[in-house]
């Protein structure tokens, strides 16, 4: 047994516990705010091994420059005299290639597949009841382009062993009945599931307390001790704490703490956007509005629409102009719906943690031995969270891991 410390309290940081706990560990978390909103809280809660493109693909780089001078585009890039910042674009560029599709997808199926099994598990073993269901997703094309580049994945998604088919109109009426869609075709993912994202986190955090995991909310890390290659504790805003192996999951701040044991991984804030409304639309699957890539979410009580990514550094500034962008697609595509004025007003947002290839940062880095580092999903950590957790898990508990994580390694170059 080790005396283990995960640093970030988002569903990367709880299911790290959760399975450190369950091996047997003494385990403290800690996060520096309460425990109760970001990314973790206001996704789209799918969970998507339909998503094996990463965030890095070609085109992707051409369209940023495109969209840098569109503050509505679906990916925006706001551009910073900065030394970190500007590592991170050359790496981003580089890693948008078709190499970096092939080397990611794989590894992508294989993460997200696991986590999605094991999301079923956690409910079925803690006797938790947080909204999970496995009906599928809809990828939503309104025009030619879109819809052959989405043929396109479908094909590389087939090859990958993935359950999917093309839908026509027809089609998509037959499966959403109660709803008017505005698209010319779609894609269908039968292997995705979807969940209501704060219903998890909270029976987690219950657990974690029931079971003796130290939860330390609003305490912020200020300093990392440091001995032979090896983190000895930390310096907290409260207290001194010590341990035998480290967790950083702190999401789109692990960089900066990073930092402070001399490692170096390139990481931004991605923010995004999410609207909650709770009338019934009657509709019955998640979907993703391909051409502004956004995502409807039919949740326990409320339907979601979310999207966006918007790269401007670590804050929580609401822009209006993105909150509208995504309400105006969701008219687009449903027409029957209207998203109001106090709906919009109510938009939060969460700051995603983006990798330079769109692939997580899962193991020890060389430069800290015992230290494993798990942040840097992008769009995929509620996708990849338990799986994540359970990887970590292995890792401390100097076991073999359930899969391959070179693809995913923290040292790996650009």
């Amino acid at each position: 047994m080790k005396k283990v410390i995960v640093i970030g309290g988002g569903i990367i940081g709880l299911c790290s516990a959760y399975y450190l706990k369950k091996e047997g560990h003494e385990v403290t978390l800690i996060d520096k705010s309460s425990m109760d909103y970001g990314a973790s809280y206001v996704n789209a809660g799918f969970i998507s091994p339909s998503h094996i493109i990463p965030l890095a693909a070609p085109g992707v780089m051409k369209n940023g420059v495109k969209w840098m001078f569109n503050s509505a585009s679906p990916l925006y890039i706001k551009p910073k005299l900065k030394a970190s910042f500007l590592q991170w674009v050359w790496a981003f560029n580089r890693s948008c290639s078709a190499n970096n599709v092939q080397r990611s997808k794989k590894a992508i199926r294989d993460i997200t597949l696991m986590s999605r099994d094991l999301f079923s598990e956690i409910k079925k073993n803690e006797d938790f009841n947080f909204h999970y269901t496995k009906k599928g997703l809809l990828m939503l094309c309104q025009t030619e382009a879109m819809l052959n580049k989405e043929l396109n994945t479908m094909k590389v998604a087939l090859e990958e062993g993935l359950p999917v088919k093309e839908l026509s109109k027809k089609e998509i009426q037959k499966l959403e009945p109660n709803t008017t869609i505005n698209a010319i075709g779609a894609t269908f993912y039968e292997c995705d599931a979807h969940s209501t994202p704060h219903e998890f986190m909270n029976e987690m955090k219950k657990w974690l307390v029931k079971n003796g995991v130290t939860l330390l909310k609003n305490e912020t890390v200020k300093d990392i001790l440091v001995s032979e290659n090896k983190m000895t504790g930390l310096i907290t805003s409260e207290r001194t704490l010590k341990a035998d192996a480290f967790i950083l999951a702190a999401g789109s701040w692990s960089s900066k703490l990073s930092e402070k044991l001399g490692i170096k991984i390139l990481l931004q804030a991605g923010k995004g956007y999410r609207i909650n409304s709770e009338r019934d639309f009657g509709i019955q699957l998640p979907a993703i509005l391909c051409e502004s890539n956004v995502a409807l979410t039919p949740m326990n009580g409320f339907t979601r629409f979310a999207g966006t990514m918007e790269i401007a550094g670590i804050n929580h500034t609401i822009n209006p102009v993105r909150v509208k962008a995504i309400a105006d697609s969701v008219t687009k595509f449903y027409p029957d719906i209207t998203i109001s004025k106090t709906e919009k007003a109510a938009a939060a947002c969460g700051l995603r943690p983006v990798s330079p290839d769109g692939m997580a940062y899962i193991g020890t880095p060389s430069a800290c031995s015992n230290l494993v580092i798990a942040t840097g999903h992008a769009m995929m950590g509620w996708s990849m969270g338990p799986a994540t957790g359970k990887l970590v898990s292995e890792i401390i508990s100097e076991k073999k891991p359930s899969l391959n994580l070179d693809v995913f390694h923290p040292d790996r170059k650009f």
